[in-house]
């Protein structure tokens, strides 16, 4: 008998890290198209000078789940009935927080008789990306707090080119905010971004890139010895002056490595995905080099390149509709799943 069917609907669950995301996508069969139903995010605010503890993060999550799920299909408009499958983020990510998102998405799994699809963070990022921007077959920037790679699709594979040998530079920077008793609200980058669009001084700090490889360990151990300095009235410089450094030298190094990518795979497209990705020097740097190339530049508003539900979604209706299904038994999760581990069956 053939079928009937004209669509697919998921709902996807993202919880890796502060933000708790639960999005809603229709995958219409007949033009090939996709809609955005609903994406809404809650996101774990700690105080200034604090990170998010994972404890306290996965609490966030479990108290936030429900309502959200809720609010979620209601603006979607479908019923758990309408679903064909249940995404959830397996990682990388927090332990803690990834778990609880992790048996909030089986339960409701179990609950409505829905198929899970467990989704790598990163791949969720990619494929929002791509569908968002439109970009074929780009050089990947994925910057986030947890991960720093650039990647490039081959044979099935999303193959990293080059990696952060220590800390990501979404990290290095929110620790930095830490250091200067910088708000976290609505996040800490982005009031590093608006700090730095007013500092003027360039400060020297090391510039560490070894071969596609980056280092931000050391910058940030220098950036904050700066910050020592000025606290103590003995430089003549501004935290605006700071964050413009570390910006400036940070996104350097991420350009080069990408370049050194593009030349490498014969690609003049740039897409930047994670949450790094909305920094607007960053993309007017990565905008810049691509120009000079011949290229062009892809990125996301905050919708869609800070985490959120509907990139696990999107990605994880890719791979069900290939046939890919996570068994309830094997429904973990992982605070290490690389990105190059995923089958991605569902490009040539």
């Amino acid at each position: 008998m053939q079928s009937t069917k004209t669509s697919y609907i998921a709902l996807g669950c993202e919880g890796s890290a502060n933000k708790l995301g639960i999005g809603v996508i229709r995958h219409s069969l007949a033009d090939n198209t996709t809609a955005v139903l609903a994406n809404l995010r809650h996101t774990f605010v700690s105080p200034p000078g604090t990170g998010f503890l994972p404890k306290d993060t996965a609490a966030h999550h479990r108290a936030h789940f429900a309502a959200l799920a809720r609010a979620a299909l209601a603006q979607a408009g479908v019923a758990p009935a309408d679903l064909d499958c249940v995404c959830y983020t397996r990682g990388p990510g927090m332990g803690a927080p990834l778990a609880s998102v992790a048996v909030a998405a089986r339960t409701l799994a179990l609950l409505w008789g829905k198929p899970l699809v467990g989704v790598n963070h990163c791949v969720g990022h990619i494929e929002m990306g791509r569908e968002i921007t439109g970009a074929r077959d780009p050089v990947v920037l994925y910057v986030s707090g947890g991960n720093s790679q650039v990647i490039a699709y081959a044979e099935q594979r999303y193959r990293i080119f080059g990696e952060t040998l220590d800390i990501a530079v979404g990290n290095c920077l929110d620790r930095f905010a830490r250091t200067l008793g910088i708000s976290n609200d609505p996040a800490p980058g982005y009031n590093i971004e608006q700090l730095a669009k007013r500092g003027h001084r360039l400060l020297e700090l090391p510039y560490a890139v070894k071969g596609m490889d980056c280092s931000f360990s050391g910058i940030l151990a220098s950036a904050d010895a700066l910050a020592a300095q000025m606290k103590s009235g003995a430089a003549d410089f501004t935290p605006e002056d700071l964050c413009f450094s570390l910006q400036e030298t940070v996104f350097a190094m991420l350009v080069e490595i990408t370049e050194r990518a593009m030349a490498h795979v014969g690609s003049n497209q740039v897409l930047i995905v994670g949450g790094v990705g909305c920094n607007e020097r960053l993309q007017e740097m990565m905008g810049e080099m691509a120009k000079e190339r011949g290229g062009s530049v892809f990125a996301t508003d905050e919708r869609f390149c800070i985490d959120n539900g509907i990139m696990i979604a999107h990605a994880g209706l890719l791979a069900y509709e290939t046939g890919f299904r996570t068994p309830l038994e094997d429904s973990t999760c992982t605070q290490r799943f690389r990105t190059d581990e995923v089958f991605v069956k569902w490009r040539d």
